[in-house]
Formats: structure tokens, C-alpha cells, sequence
């Protein structure tokens, strides 16, 4: 069968190009400070001037990404500067670790209480080392990255709030993003770290928390990848799930293990099954495995990353295996993503909606929504359909 392959990238090139880029090139930048504004309503106008690390990093890795990757376009390199240059200066504490949240001007606001911002701050000056040549950012990129390293059995350290040893758990969050984080930082670390790093994220990720009876990925598990009957044991995060398994499509496509791939790709349509809203349309946010009511109030909400990954995942897993049930998947999500989350009149994307895909905040920006996942999907959408034209 025949599809319009061509189309679909360059709706996707269109969309980052000439839509959502311009956007955070518009209203983000702070020349004045270094670094970005993220709490941008619908309009683009600022809100809020706090700088949260997450999205300071994460737009510095955008914008360094597609200079790497797209075009050498000296405004990118220029954008992706600003913001790191902001983030060395003011980004850590005395011991290396990053803060959570600064003020406009760089002051602390909140204490490093995780190794997300580590994370991503590895990635980001890791592509940021790598469009610009900056021996220094090298050195921020390994160190955040060490940090990651050793932080990744207690992610929280002296800021967990749970009674040690009542009820150890571990996250999916922490090997999904460490797997991530090392395939994109491969130019910078020894294939020996690469390698064990990639094997042992994947195979935790792929055996403790993938429950292989049900097919589908628990957002946390005991040490041992046993069930916890609670809360949080029973937590579903589709979002999380489906983002992970483009992460392993990715990893398994370098060794060409075409059976990891499709076990993959089973997984992805497991959780989409499990997750579709089939009265309104969309994924759920978080779910209970076992059906019971979340803990979480903003769980019938539909998220614009959750939706944005979904398109990655199964654009990706069809490419990759060529089975029709993705394809079918993907036009169901482009059609719900694209009619209820696309912003037509000002650009950019709406982040949050209600069950029902009414917009519920209309702002473009906030403490969580920045300048990543929208212009990640699209420069990956339209990469897997420009292989597939």
C-alpha cells in the first residue's frame, strides 16, 4: 500500500521550521540575564521569570542539536550560548551538583533534589561541546554525566522523603533516561562505558520493569523488578512507557537486534491498548495497573508530550519493522495530536487538555513545558518519514 510518505515530513519540517522554533526564538531568549524564559503564555508573553534547570538544559541540547545535526545556522550556535553559558556560571552547587530552579538573574532557588537536572545537563553540554568546540563544555557534559553515574541507586540522596528501608523501590525513570543520555552522548565516552551502560539500561529497563505477562511497563518496581502492591507499584505512566521503547528501538537498531526491536514495538502497543481513552480520544496520564482509583487528581488529563512521544515511538517502530498495526496506530494518534494540541492561530503546541481535549492551560510554556519535546517530535517525525519516502 501506498502512503504519502512526503507529505508527512514535510508537514513535520514545515511545523518546526516555520512554526515552533520561531516561537522560543521570539519570546524566550533572555539576552539580557543569559539563559531562557519558559513560562510563555499562549501569545508568547512572560509570566514568570524563575529559569528551571530541566528546561534551560533541554533548550540548550534543542538548539545545539539541530545545529549539529540539521544546519549550521549561526543564530542556533548563538541561541545554544546563551543559554549554557548562563547555566555554567549559575547552573551547580559548590559539589557539582544542579539546582533544580534559579531566579532570572541565576540565583538558587532550589536545591539539587534529583539527578534529572544532572541529566539533562549532561546532554545538553555534551551537543553543546560538540557545536561549538568548547573543550570547558566537555568537561561540564562528563562531570554531570559521572554525577548521573554515581547517583543513579539513590537518584534523590538526602532529599528522599521515603523511610529508608520500609519499602525500596526503583524508578523507571532513572535507566530509561540514562539509556538515552548514553547513546546521545556516544561521542564523548569510552566504548567500554558506552556499551556496559546501554546493556545494563536495557536489560533493567526490559526485564524489572516489564511485566512480560501483561506487556506492559511499571513506572516502579521493588529492587528486584517484583510487584509492590500500592500506589505507586501500581503506577502506570503511558507517557513514560511508550518513550522508553523508542529509546530501546534506538539502541537495539545499532546492533541490529531486530528481536528487541519488535519486542519493543509489542510493548508500545500494549501500552497503547491499555492507555487509548476510547470515549474522548487521547492517553491517559498515569493509570492503575489493576484498575483501582490513581493517587494521582490530573490523571485523565491528556499531555502534550505524552501524545508527541507516542508519534516518535510509532513512527519509528514502523520504519524499523514495517508492520502495519503501527501505521494504523499513527494515524490515529496524528489526527488526535494534531487537531487538538497544534495551535493554529499564535503556534507552537498546547501542553495541557482536559479528558474530554479541551485546552485546560493555554499557556506555551511553564515549570515543565519548554523548548524540548515538541521540537524533538517533529525533527524525529520527520527524520523516520523522510527515510520511509
Amino acid at each position: 500500500m501506498e502512503y504519502n510518505f512526503q507529505a508527512i515530513a514535510e508537514l513535520y519540517k514545515n511545523a518546526l521550521l516555520n512554526d515552533v522554533l520561531p516561537f522560543w526564538e521570539k519570546y524566550s531568549l533572555d539576552w539580557q540575564q543569559g539563559g531562557y524564559f519558559t513560562c510563555l503564555d499562549r501569545e508568547g508573553k512572560i509570566y514568570d521569570t524563575d529559569k528551571f534547570i530541566w528546561l534551560q538544559n533541554r533548550q540548550v541540547w534543542t538548539f545545539s542539536m539541530l545545529y549539529n545535526q540539521l544546519e549550521k545556522r549561526e543564530n542556533w550556535l548563538k541561541i545554544a550560548s546563551n543559554g549554557a553559558n548562563f547555566l555554567a556560571q549559575h547552573g551547580r552547587d559548590s559539589d557539582g551538583n544542579w539546582y533544580f530552579a534559579l531566579t532570572r538573574e541565576g540565583k538558587p532557588l532550589v536545591e539539587p533534589y534529583n539527578i534529572f537536572s544532572d541529566c539533562f545537563a549532561a546532554m545538553a553540554f555534551s551537543k553543546y561541546a560538540l557545536a561549538g568546540g568548547e573543550e570547558w563544555a566537555k568537561d561540564v557534559a562528563m562531570q554531570a554525566y559521572n554525577n548521573v553515574l554515581r547517583r543513579k541507586d539513590n537518584p534523590k540522596g538526602k532529599y528522599n522523603k521515603t523511610y529508608p528501608g520500609t519499602r525500596p523501590m526503583k524508578s523507571l525513570a532513572v535507566p530509561m533516561i540514562l539509556a538515552n543520555l548514553t547513546l546521545e552522548m556516544e561521542w564523548l565516552l569510552p566504548k567500554e562505558t558506552l556499551e556496559n551502560v546501554l546493556a545494563e539500561t536495557q536489560g533493567e529497563v526490559m526485564t524489572d520493569f516489564l511485566d512480560l505477562e501483561r506487556g506492559l511497563m511499571y513506572e516502579n518496581v521493588a529492587p528486584d523488578g517484583s510487584h509492590i502492591d500500592s500506589f505507586e507499584g501500581r503506577l502506570i505512566n503511558p507517557g513514560h512507557g511508550i518513550e522508553a521503547m523508542w529509546f530501546i528501538m534506538d539502541i537495539a537498531h545499532r546492533k541490529n537486534d531486530t528481536k528487541i526491536i519488535n519486542q519493543a514495538v509489542d510493548v508500545m502497543l500494549n501500552i497503547l491498548n491499555f492507555a487509548w481513552d476510547s470515549e474522548y480520544g487521547g492517553l491517559y496520564y498515569f493509570m492503575d495497573a489493576d484498575g483501582h482509583p490513581p493517587q494521582h487528581l490530573e490523571w485523565d488529563q491528556k499531555l502534550w508530550w505524552v501524545h508527541l512521544e507516542s508519534l516518535v515511538a510509532l513512527a519509528m517502530g514502523y520504519r524499523l519493522t514495517g508492520r502495519e498495526v503501527c501505521w494504523e496506530w499513527y494515524q490515529k494518534m496524528h489526527d488526535y495530536a494534531w487537531s487538538h494540541f497544534a495551535d493554529s492561530e499564535y503556534g507552537e503546541w498546547f501542553g495541557y487538555l482536559n479528558r474530554r481535549g479541551e485546552v485546560l492551560l493555554n499557556l506555551k510554556g511553564g515549570k515543565w513545558k519548554g523548548c524540548f519535546h515538541v521540537p524533538r517530535a517533529l525533527y524525529l517525525c520527520w527524520q523516520q518519514f523522510e527515510a520511509l519516502k
